[in-house]
């Protein structure tokens, strides 16, 4: 069973990444921050749990995590953030 987030939540979620050039590259990060989500997916598929990344980076929020996981999951399949925008 597939589960779906309401479309007003994975919005909210996903209004949270960014892409600019001037920020990492052009890469997509967390709230106009150096933190590009490659760097949330790669701390989390290492095993660290979202509360380890919280404690050590209190700059990061839940949603940020919620949302790279969410953008990973949109890019996985085929899409962007304009298709859903």
């Amino acid at each position: 069973m597939q589960y779906y987030l309401p479309i007003f939540v994975l919005m909210s979620l996903l209004s949270r990444i960014t892409i600019d050039p001037e920020i990492c590259h052009g890469k997509p990060c967390i709230r106009g921050m150096r933190w590009p989500v490659e760097v949330i997916i790669d701390m989390l598929s290492s095993g660290m749990l979202a509360e380890d990344i919280l404690s050590d980076h209190p700059e990061l929020e839940k949603d940020d995590i919620l949302a790279s996981l969410q953008y990973a999951k949109l890019t996985l399949s085929g899409h962007s953030l304009q298709d859903v925008a």
